[in-house]
């Protein structure tokens, strides 16, 4: 049998480098006068531009040749990855404390880079239920051996867990890690490989563990559709190759060799400590072996998904975005209280509780995490944010579509305290002052105050003696004095005008449009300077989108939103295909 050429990690793949590209496009977080579209480098965030499945709990995103990158402390999740036109995409890892959790790529991957890469400087990084089970061809591919799976960077010292991840006919290695020799380590937890070229697991640290995983190769056919794989075909590839300096421990996990010479072989001095389950096959090179049996058991393991859209849809479970019956079981709340949005319209809510009140469901990335004061406000699009707390419901507000589910029933948010929970007063000091007040959600006069008997989202008035009394929901964005002084108090507390925005301070503008979109599109980002709502452009400010300090949600249909901000934009997410434009410097234009 003709042995594999072996394969260094110093090996140039492709034409101009030594690793897998890092970037397949623009580079960057919303470049000056860029769109965040699909095509070019996107952030975790900005990611869920494809279409939201009618029926399932996940993002549809149809690959383009895009690089959707993964930083420090991002979560990137529920989307199934629609690879069947033949397109490339690349998830990149670059930051500690970054997630991919519930993902599928469904189709058989033509790109010509590995699907995922990893190459965090440091921290944790976690891979949960990953299905990368429809293969690749070598087509188009610039390495050697066609495209691979997972790879971690050389440069990376992450310590990488993956979990639950199905990856079968890879040409290229299905994990390429052995890069853990320069720092970092992989732990495999449940994984399962098939017919994989080159190996499946391929590790190297004495902190690398393969714990309740199986991979094997045998005589499936993938040539009509995988055509040939430089030279040799796709079931020559080892279920494990331990690289230097080892030892990599292996426990409670299967492996069979299938046409290849060892099911199990180490490289360059590397070492094996295989100390339970079971292999057929041979073994080459160090491999210990203690409790170990011959007869594996190639099934896959529980908790493993075996398709793209068990994968998305969490295999039964939820993701970031949980409804309120998916609670923490270990959580000693008492209730649950759930938004659940609609398609139509941005919904934003506020509730206050008299006890402790916390997110439903880990990392819950939806809502967010609530103040020590019981007061919890936030926006829902197409999906649910959920919560759990003791005490009681104090008050709860809704503008927009959204239904209220409180311990499992609908509620009437008008039986829970006033629908403009909080008062502000414009108190003058004998001297005209002229003033515009805008908040996030809705204002309108006291009914028993002297004050314009306007609603919406902004007022407009002067006072020189004696006081306005307003009522509103929502947060107070903006505070604006054209001519004289006044005091300015907020549920009985005074508070400082300036510190409210004054949208002529603002240089930059962020346009979200959905005149061009196929249906509405819902937002959120965050600025790390001020950000004021917006009519450049003609944008419409209207009562649905939350500002709330620097991150502002919302949503456009056939409208535009704007917004002023200072400084630069930190976060983004697009659920939709709205085009977003970003105007640095714009008032100079």
């Amino acid at each position: 049998m003709a042995r594999e050429p072996s394969v260094s990690d110093a090996e140039r793949f492709g034409s101009d480098g030594d690793e897998p590209s890092e970037t397949g496009g623009n580079t960057g977080l919303l470049d000056r006068r860029t769109y965040l579209r699909l095509a070019g480098t996107t952030t975790a965030a900005a990611a869920f531009a494809g279409v939201a499945s009618a029926d399932e709990e996940y993002e549809v995103i149809e690959a383009s040749g895009q690089t959707i990158q993964i930083g420090e402390g991002e979560t990137f999740e529920n989307a199934l990855i629609d690879v069947s036109s033949g397109n490339g995409i690349l998830l990149n890892v670059t930051g500690a404390g970054a997630t991919i959790r519930n993902v599928g790529f469904s189709g058989l991957y033509r790109g010509g880079d590995f699907a995922i890469t990893i190459n965090a400087p440091s921290g944790d990084v976690l891979v949960e239920n990953l299905y990368l089970g429809d293969g690749a061809n070598k087509s188009g591919a610039g390495f050697v051996h066609g495209p691979g799976a997972v790879f971690l960077h050389k440069s990376s010292n992450a310590n990488v867990t993956f979990r639950n991840c199905n990856v079968q006919g890879w040409p290229n290695n299905g994990f390429y890690c052995s890069n853990t020799a320069s720092g970092g380590s992989v732990r495999f937890e449940s994984c399962y490989g098939k017919n994989n070229g080159v190996s499946t697991f391929r590790c190297a640290s004495a902190d690398d563990a393969i714990v309740d995983c199986v991979a094997y190769n045998d005589d499936t056919d993938y040539s009509t559709e995988n055509g040939s794989w430089g030279g040799y075909t796709e079931q020559h590839g080892r279920p494990v190759w331990a690289w230097s300096p080892g030892p990599v421990t292996i426990e409670n996990s299967q492996f069979a060799a299938g046409p290849y010479a060892a099911a199990l072989l180490t490289h360059q001095g590397g070492t094996i400590e295989f100390e339970s389950g079971a292999y057929s096959g041979g073994t080459q090179g160090q491999v210990r072996t203690a409790d170990v049996g011959g007869d594996p058991d190639l099934s896959v393991p529980e908790g493993v998904p075996t398709s793209a859209e068990e994968a998305a849809s969490g295999g039964g479970t939820r993701g970031s975005r949980r409804s309120s019956d998916s609670a923490d079981e270990g959580s000693d709340a008492s209730h649950t209280i759930g938004f659940e949005g609609e398609d139509s319209s941005a919904t934003r809510y506020e509730f206050v509780v008299d006890g402790e009140v916390v997110p439903a469901g880990e990392d819950d990335a939806a809502a967010d995490e609530a103040p020590d004061d019981g007061t919890v406000h936030g926006v829902v699009g197409n999906w649910t944010d959920a919560f759990q707390f003791d005490g009681d419901l104090e008050t709860v507000t809704v503008d927009g579509p959204a239904a209220v589910v409180l311990d499992g029933e609908e509620i009437d948010p008008d039986e829970y305290g006033p629908a403009l929970p909080h008062v502000l007063e414009v108190e003058g000091t004998g001297e005209p002052a002229s003033y515009e007040i805008t908040v996030d959600g809705t204002i309108a006069a006291d009914e028993e105050a002297d004050a314009p008997s306007t609603a919406g989202a902004t007022v407009q008035d002067s006072v020189t003696d004696g006081s306005q009394t307003f009522r509103y929901s929502g947060t107070l964005t903006d505070v604006t004095f054209t001519e004289g002084e006044a005091r300015v108090l907020v549920d009985g507390g005074e508070i400082d005008p300036d510190e409210y925005g004054d949208s002529e301070l603002l240089p930059h503008a962020l346009v979200i449009d959905g005149t061009e979109a196929d249906g509405p599109s819902s937002y959120s980002f965050t600025v790390d300077g001020a950000l004021v709502k917006s009519e450049y452009r003609n944008a419409s400010v209207d009562d649905d989108d939350v500002l709330e300090g620097a991150t502002v949600r919302g949503s456009v249909a056939d409208w535009i939103d704007a917004y002023w901000f200072e400084g630069e934009i930190t976060a983004f997410q697009l659920v939709g295909d709205a085009d977003v434009d970003v105007q640095y410097n714009a008032r100079d234009q």
